[in-house]
C-alpha cells in the first residue's frame, strides 16, 4: 500500500510513503507496485533502476532533466544514508517555472519521491556512504541529457553547508543556467 504523505507544485511532485511490515526477524515493504501507482494518479510504467553511490558527505549530484524524446519521470528512495532532494519546475508554461522546493529523503523514513519529467532533479548527500534508488519510466540518453548549473543565480538554491564542490561531476560543474533551457 502507498499513500501520499504530501504533493508539491499543485500536485504534480508527491511524497510518497511505502507501508512498512515489521517483525522481530526486521521487515518487508512492496517497494514498488504498478496498481497502487495507478491509484493515486501515477500511470507511468517505470523501466529502468538506477543506483548512485556516493562516498561522501556533501556530494553534489545534478541538476539533472531528459529532454524530448527521452523525458524520465523519477521514483526517487534513499536505501542509505540521507539526501536532501531538490526539484525544479521547468514546465515553461507554468506560473512556477524556475522556483524549486526542497525535501529530506532518509534510508529510515519509507519515502518515494515521485518527480514528473518536467522538473529538474539533483541532490545532496547529508551523510557518508549514501545509496540512492531510482526507477526512470525511459532510458537514460546522454544525448538528451541536460544539466542545470546547481548554483544558477536565478534559481537562488540554498544548498546545505556540507555541499563541497571538490564532489562535483564535471559535467554538474558545466551545466546551463535556467535561462539557456
Amino acid at each position: 500500500m502507498i499513500k501520499i504523505v504530501k504533493s508539491f507544485f499543485n500536485s504534480q511532485v508527491k511524497l510518497l510513503e511505502l507501508e512498512k511490515h515489521s517483525d522481530k526477524r526486521g521487515y518487508f515493504v512492496e517497494s514498488y507496485n504498478y496498481k497502487d501507482l495507478k491509484k493515486i494518479g501515477i500511470s507511468k510504467s517505470f523501466f529502468q533502476d538506477n543506483e548512485s553511490f556516493s562516498k561522501n558527505i556533501g556530494t553534489l549530484r545534478g541538476l539533472h532533466i531528459q529532454k524530448h524524446p527521452m523525458y524520465q519521470s523519477k521514483l526517487i528512495s534513499v536505501k542509505k544514508g540521507s539526501i536532501l532532494d531538490v526539484f525544479v519546475d521547468i514546465r515553461k508554461d507554468s506560473k512556477t517555472f524556475g522556483k524549486h522546493l526542497k525535501v529530506i529523503l532518509k534510508e529510515s523514513d519509507n519515502y518515494v519521491l515521485y518527480l514528473p519529467y518536467n522538473f529538474a532533479h539533483g541532490f545532496c548527500t547529508l551523510k557518508n556512504n549514501t545509496l540512492v534508488s531510482y526507477k526512470t519510466s525511459n532510458y537514460y540518453s546522454p544525448r538528451d541529457e541536460v544539466i542545470i548549473k546547481f548554483d544558477d543565480n536565478k534559481l537562488n538554491i540554498k544548498w546545505p553547508k556540507v555541499l563541497n564542490t571538490k564532489y562535483l561531476s564535471a559535467k554538474d560543474k558545466n551545466g546551463k543556467s535556467i535561462d539557456e533551457l
